[in-house]
C-alpha cells in the first residue's frame, strides 16, 4: 500500500529487480527489492529497540548505501533521521546531540570511538540481511510529520536543525522528477556527503522515487569519479565547483567521452567561468543550480543550452513552487534589479528545531526568506548575486563579491578566488581578495588590478590582494568566508607591523 512515508516499498513492488543503489567503495549493488528488504530489517531492529514515533535516530558515518535503508526504516517507524557531519569537532557534535536529543546513535567503524564519547546509546551500522517479510508493519504518519532533521553548516553562529517533513521531502522529489524530466533510466553518481541535503535530496531521493539508480561514492577522487561516471553509465550528476575543477585538471577528463552523460550539475557555491568554458570545449552540457536545506533543496529549472549561454543563470521556478525577489521594503523588484530571494511551496521545511524565533524570522506568510540576493532578466531567468550578509557597502556603494570573483577567476594565474569586505575607517568597508594561484603562474598584484579595471568600476576593485596556498572550505566545499575574515584581520595587523608585504 502507498503512503507518504512508505513509497520506497511501493517502488520495490513496481520494479523489484531494477538496480537501486551501487556502492563505489565496496562494489555492493542493491536492487529495489533488496533495498525494501533491508529497510524492513532495520525497521524491525528499531521496533525491537523500543523506539517510538517522533524519537530521533542520529547517524555518524561516511557515505555508504546502508544509510538509505536506515533512512527509509526511520520513515516507516515514524522516527526522525538526524545525519551528523563527521567532519565536525567533538564539541560541535555534542552540541547537535544535546540539541536534537537522539535516542540512538548509529555509526560506522571509523567513528565508533567518537560516537561512544557523545553520551548517547550507540550502535554500529552492521549490514543487515534483507527481511523475508518486507511488508513489516509501518507506524501511521501524516504528511506534516518530520522525517529528517539536517543541521545547517553553521558558518555564521550555531548550526540550526532544519526539520523536513514527509511532505517537504516528497514534494521536492516529485517537483524535481517532473521539472527536470527524471525517469527510471537515469543514473546519478553522488559524492556529496549524505549528512547534507545535496547528498540526500538534490538527486538521490528523486531518482530513487523515479526508479533510477544512485551510485554512492565515499571520498572524492577525481580519477575515481571520472571512471565511475562512465563505468555506471551515469546520466546526471551533481558536484560542487571544487570537484568539477579537480576533474578538469586531470588528463583523464579530456581523454574521456562521457557518452552516457546528459548533463553535469554544479551547486553549493558559485561556479567560475573557467568551468563553463571547459565543459563547452568538451562538448558536455552543464548547468548551475541553487538550493537550500530549508527549501528542497531544488527550486529552479533551466535548459542546459540556455545555461551555457547565460553564465550563472539558474532559470525559472520549478513546476510546483514559486519564487519572488523583493527590495528592502518588501516590494517586488523589476527585471534587472537586485533584491532578496523568497521561496514558497510544499517543499519548504517545517521549522527550526528548538528555535521558534529563527523560524518566525525565516517563514512569513508562507514565504521563506533565503537571505540570498538575486535578480532576473527580461526572459524571467534568475541569477544568484550572493549572500545578503556578504554584500559590501564601500563609500555608500553596494558591491557584490560574486561579481568581483567572477572577474578575477578569469585571470590565467588565478586558481581560486574569494572576495570579502573588511571594516575601514574611511570607506566603511574595503574590498579585499584572497587569491590561490595556479602552480608556477603566480600573478602580480598590478596584473590583477589591470585585469579588474577592464570590466569593473573602480570602487569594486579590491584594495588588497592576499595570496594564500589554498582557500579554506566548509564541509561541502564552500569557501569559508568567516575564516577568511579572521585571516584578513590578522594579515592587516601584520601588514601594519611590516608595511608593504600584503600583495
Amino acid at each position: 500500500m502507498y503512503t507518504d512515508h512508505g513509497w520506497i516499498m511501493k517502488r520495490a513492488e513496481i520494479t523489484p529487480g531494477n538496480t537501486a543503489l551501487i556502492d563505489v567503495h565496496t562494489g555492493q549493488r542493491w536492487s529495489y527489492g533488496e533495498l525494501a528488504g533491508r529497510t524492513a530489517a532495520y525497521a524491525e531492529r528499531f521496533r525491537l529497540a523500543g523506539l517510538q514515533k517522533g524519537e530521533r535516530v542520529a547517524v555518524l558515518s561516511h557515505n555508504r548505501i546502508d544509510l538509505f535503508a536506515v533512512l527509509f526504516a526511520c520513515a516507516g517507524r515514524g522516527l526522525i533521521y538526524v545525519p551528523m557531519n563527521w567532519r565536525l569537532s567533538e564539541s560541535e557534535l555534542r552540541y547537535i546531540v544535546d540539541d536534537s536529543g537522539p535516542s540512538l546513535l548509529l555509526h560506522d567503524d571509523e567513528h565508533a570511538g567518537r560516537a561512544a564519547g557523545l553520551g548517547v546509546p550507540a550502535s554500529p551500522i552492521d549490514p543487515v540481511p534483507a527481511s523475508v517479510n518486507p511488508r513489516t508493519e509501518q507506524v501511521a504518519s501524516d504528511p506534516d510529520d518530520p522525517w529528517m532533521m539536517i543541521y545547517t553548516g553553521g558558518t555564521t553562529g550555531r548550526p540550526k536543525g532544519v526539520v523536513l517533513t514527509f511532505e517537504s521531502v516528497n514534494w521536492n522529489a516529485i517537483n524535481t522528477i517532473i521539472s527536470w524530466n527524471l525517469s527510471g533510466r537515469d543514473c546519478t553518481l553522488n559524492y556529496m556527503p549524505l549528512f547534507h541535503t545535496g547528498g540526500l535530496n538534490a538527486l538521490s531521493l528523486p531518482i530513487l522515487m523515479a526508479g533510477g539508480t544512485v551510485v554512492i561514492g565515499r571520498k572524492f577522487h577525481p580519477e575515481e569519479a571520472i571512471h565511475a561516471l562512465n563505468d555506471y553509465n551515469t546520466t546526471i550528476s551533481l558536484f560542487v565547483p571544487t570537484m568539477h575543477q579537480a576533474m578538469l585538471d586531470t588528463d583523464l577528463f579530456w581523454d574521456t567521452e562521457f557518452s552516457s552523460v546528459d548533463v553535469f550539475l554544479s551547486g553549493g557555491a558559485p561556479c567560475p567561468q573557467t568551468v563553463y568554458d571547459a565543459y563547452r570545449r568538451k562538448g558536455v552540457r552543464f548547468k548551475e543550480g541553487y538550493g537550500m536545506t530549508e527549501a528542497g533543496p531544488n527550486n529552479f529549472v533551466i535548459d542546459p543550452d540556455t545555461a551555457m549561454k547565460k553564465r550563472g543563470a539558474v532559470g525559472k521556478s520549478m513546476q510546483f513552487n514559486e519564487v519572488r525577489i523583493v527590495d528592502a521594503k518588501g516590494r517586488p523588484c523589476r527585471a534587472g534589479e537586485v533584491g532578496e530571494l523568497h521561496l514558497r511551496g510544499r517543499h519548504l521545511f517545517s521549522h527550526y528545531w528548538n528555535n521558534e524565533e529563527a523560524t518566525r524570522e525565516a517563514l512569513k506568510d508562507g514565504w521563506f526568506s533565503t537571505g540570498d540576493l538575486a535578480s532576473r532578466d527580461e526572459d524571467g531567468d534568475h541569477f544568484i548575486v550572493g549572500r545578503k550578509k556578504e554584500m559590501i557597502i564601500s563609500g555608500g556603494e553596494n558591491i557584490y563579491p560574486q561579481e568581483v570573483e567572477q572577474c578575477l577567476v578569469g585571470h590565467d594565474g588565478v586558481k581560486e578566488i574569494a572576495v570579502i569586505g573588511i571594516p575601514d575607517r574611511k570607506w566603511g568597508e574595503r574590498v579585499v581578495a584572497f587569491v590561490a594561484a595556479k602552480p608556477g603562474n603566480v600573478p602580480k598584484t598590478e596584473d590583477l588590478l589591470r585585469h579588474c579595471s577592464r570590466t569593473l568600476g573602480s570602487y569594486k576593485v579590491p584594495k588588497d590582494f592576499f595570496f594564500i596556498q589554498e582557500l579554506p572550505k566548509t564541509d561541502i566545499g564552500k569557501i569559508d568566508k568567516k575564516k577568511l575574515a579572521a585571516m584578513a584581520e590578522d594579515l592587516k595587523k601584520e601588514e601594519m607591523q611590516h608595511p608593504g608585504q600584503s600583495g
